[in-house]
């Protein structure tokens, strides 16, 4: 099975799009956060996402991470760095809308399928229009 770590700068955005998520991909669908800085400000931390990612592995087989912003993206780098390498293997970043794309993320990891087609389904979500065009 894969699962999603959500990378934020604000724990409540990342818990609520966590919540959102998983209703939206169905029972037994691993979530996990990493988000906000120490002392419950804003910001993202290395260390921080490398431990949700090992915890996160521990369930499943892969893992799609998906971030808010750059800077983010930046910490989940240094996650990545900082991982054996055999698990380091197992991560995907997608760079897709955090929302959408965390949404289309678990839609499709809650049918089982590996990392690449949630990973691709995650970015696929940033050309979904949310107006009809006419």
């Amino acid at each position: 099975m894969t699962g999603l770590l959500l990378v934020s700068h604000s724990l409540s955005l990342a818990e609520g799009v966590r919540d959102l998520a998983a209703q939206m991909g169905g029972q037994g669908l691993s979530i996990e956060v990493a988000a906000g800085a120490a002392g419950g400000g804003l910001g993202t931390d290395g260390g921080r996402v490398k431990e949700a990612l090992e915890k996160l592995l521990e369930d499943v087989e892969e893992a799609v991470v998906l971030m808010d912003l750059g800077s983010a993206y930046l910490s989940a780098e240094t996650a990545l760095e900082l991982l054996d390498p055999e698990k380091r293997e197992r991560v995907f970043l997608a760079d897709a809308p955090f929302v959408e794309g965390a949404v289309m993320a678990a839609v499709v990891a809650g049918t089982g399928q590996g990392a690449a087609a949630v990973k691709k389904a995650a970015e696929e979500a940033r050309n979904l229009p949310k107006i009809p065009k006419d």
